[in-house]
């Protein structure tokens, strides 16, 4: 028996496990390696029989190129919660896909707002973009993960994983407020990812929702489930964690959350103040 066993450790990716936003900032596309704290801090964790998953915003072509890279030791959690990819089978283990329905609502959304720019991905590699702006060129350079310009929404076959609408934060304010005024706008998850980012899946599909039945593939009661994330998409984690934490780098509304403890940096290793505290539980 491990001094970690049954114990499941979701971290989000960008800008908590790795600081994405040093490599923004230095209009690069190389993401910066996991700080050595982290790894080592992981090494100890996983050799003590602990579950390690990354729980990220990014759909399986943006976030596939570094799973291999990370000592996972369980199916992590993609797109928001859309669906946990196991990458030792390559397979989607849960999955929390757009309906069909979705089809007469994108044209409405489309009448309200003509020029509408989003990308839509599929359950495999591809991802394809509905009137790309800088912002998902700018997305597309970040990920190394390439779009296919669609000129009708009628072209996309499904399933789908998730829509992510890129924009002005005052545009996509008024998208939000637009769909949850409608009739149907509830049978959604809208979820800011950053300032220029809102990501739309099903209802149901959030990470901590995800993790809680991630935790149950794996044999992990609630109350050992630990998760770490700096940004509003990564609040639902904190709420089904057992002990709440963020980086330092995390927004103000996560700092917030009642009982959130405040690690390092990303970039100074907030994951292994994760398990530091963490070994002095178990």
């Amino acid at each position: 028996m491990g001094k970690f066993d049954r114990v499941l450790l979701a971290s989000d990716f960008d800008n908590t496990l790795v600081h994405t936003k040093a490599a923004i900032d230095a209009g690069s596309t190389d993401v910066p390696p996991m700080p050595a704290r982290n790894r080592e801090a992981l090494d100890y964790f996983t050799r003590g029989g602990g579950h390690f998953s990354v729980a990220t915003g990014r759909a399986l072509p943006a976030f596939a190129r570094y799973a291999p890279t990370l000592p996972l030791t369980a199916p992590c959690i993609l797109a928001n919660g859309a669906g946990i990819y196991d990458f030792r089978t390559e397979e989607y283990l849960v999955t929390a896909f757009l309906h069909e329905d979705v089809r007469a609502h994108i044209a409405q959304l489309l009448a309200a707002f003509p020029r509408l720019p989003f990308e839509i991905y599929h359950t495999d590699r591809r991802i394809h973009a509905m009137h790309p702006n800088r912002y998902i060129a700018g997305h597309e350079h970040l990920t190394r993960a390439k779009t296919v310009t669609v000129e009708s929404f009628d072209e996309v076959d499904f399933p789908l994983v998730k829509l992510l609408f890129e924009d002005d934060r005052d545009r996509l304010d008024a998208l939000y407020d637009y769909i949850r005024a409608q009739p149907w706008g509830g049978e959604y998850e809208l979820i800011y990812s950053s300032d220029n980012l809102l990501e739309m899946t099903a209802r149901g599909a959030t990470k901590g929702g995800m993790a809680l039945r991630l935790a149950e593939l794996l044999g992990v009661g609630r109350g050992d489930i630990y998760c770490i994330g700096d940004h509003s998409n990564d609040v639902s984690m904190a709420e089904v964690s057992a002990l709440r934490f963020c980086p330092a780098n995390a927004i103000d509304e996560m700092k917030a959350l009642p009982g959130m403890r405040v690690v390092s940096h990303c970039a100074d290793g907030a994951l292994a103040d994760v398990i530091e505290a963490l070994d002095g539980i178990y």
